[in-house]
């Protein structure tokens, strides 16, 4: 859910639980009796963590990693987040991807290059909390809770409080 921001004329103000309960339900739609749910590090895998259990699917999500496979290792170098552990077999699996907020698709791109190096998955598709447009390779989610443009100068990225409720960061970049 979006909403003008009274305290910055001309800037939105997202409710990151709002547009949670939207990504539920459509991950929901989205669930065969074999999907897997494999979340990018790290706003990707808090969702796929978060969704496991308020779905109350019995497997696992995994967790990947675009470190080791981004076009601009060498500028950024190997993160310090988490690395990928997928608990189930990648080889045959339906799996639904998950990310906090697609942009250009790089980071997508990488985690799918991860992922086939755990084997081949008969199907994978993209959700996505927030889809800010602005895309530099043919990558879309099948699923997103909301369609946002921020100017390239703006990131946007999901956090979590202590006690795990979800809000959005933005920063100029």
């Amino acid at each position: 859910m979006t909403t003008p921001d009274a305290t910055r004329p001309g800037h939105l103000l997202l409710d990151a639980e709002a547009l949670y309960a939207e990504l539920a339900r459509g991950v929901r739609a989205l669930l065969a009796p074999r999907t897997r749910l494999a979340g990018i590090t790290s706003g990707g895998a808090w969702l796929a963590a978060r969704l496991q259990r308020d779905l109350g699917l019995a497997e696992a999500p995994g967790v990947l990693s675009s470190s080791l496979h981004r076009d601009d290792f060498a500028r950024r170098g190997l993160a310090a987040s988490a690395q990928t552990q997928l608990p189930f077999d990648v080889n045959g699996a339906d799996i639904l991807l998950l990310d906090d907020v697609l942009y250009t698709g790089r980071t997508v791109r990488a985690v799918l290059n991860e992922l086939f190096d755990y084997g081949r998955p008969a199907r994978v598709r993209l959700a996505v909390l927030v889809d800010r447009g602005g895309r530099e390779l043919p990558i879309a989610a099948e699923f997103a809770a909301a369609r946002v443009a921020l100017p390239a100068s703006q990131s946007l990225a999901l956090a979590r409080t202590e006690a795990g409720a979800f809000h959005f960061d933005v920063k100029e970049a």
